[in-house]
């Protein structure tokens, strides 16, 4: 396997978030760190997400934060559902420059996948954390 593997949107998808069949989507694509057991995604949002005054949403960086966290179930082979989601805004996100969204996992109880996410800016300042919680529901 690859230390690192392009996540595509898949066009039979019509996830919001990393969907390629949804006109409406964001389309996102990630890096599969296959080394370091994480996803890691840059983007620079544009105007299109933002919430006001040049920053994303706080929906958007919600959304961000569940798509790289939701990845990492991929190194378990494993199709999961979030099940809980909490997001620390730490510092308003800019839509027009670009940033690093990562999630890895940092425990499993069970069918219980935990995650943790962060998003930074170019400069590495953490600007938004998630903690996710997510059900297995079936083996890939």
């Amino acid at each position: 396997m690859s230390d690192t593997i392009r996540l595509e949107p898949n066009p039979a998808n019509k996830c919001f978030g990393c969907g390629g069949d949804n006109a409406s989507g964001m389309k996102l694509t990630f890096e599969q760190d296959n080394v370091n057991r994480r996803i890691v995604g840059r983007f620079v949002l544009g105007n299109r997400y933002q919430g006001g005054g040049g920053f994303a949403h706080g929906g958007i960086i919600a959304v961000l934060l569940d798509e790289a966290m939701g990845k990492v179930c991929r190194f378990r082979e494993v199709r999961a559902v979030t099940a809980e989601l909490t997001v620390e805004y730490l510092k308003p996100v800019a839509v027009e420059k670009e940033i690093v969204v990562e999630g890895r996992e940092i425990d499993q109880k069970g069918r219980n996948l935990f995650m943790v996410g962060e998003i930074r800016n170019e400069s590495g300042e953490v600007l938004a954390r998630g903690k996710g919680r997510f059900v297995i529901i079936s083996r890939k």
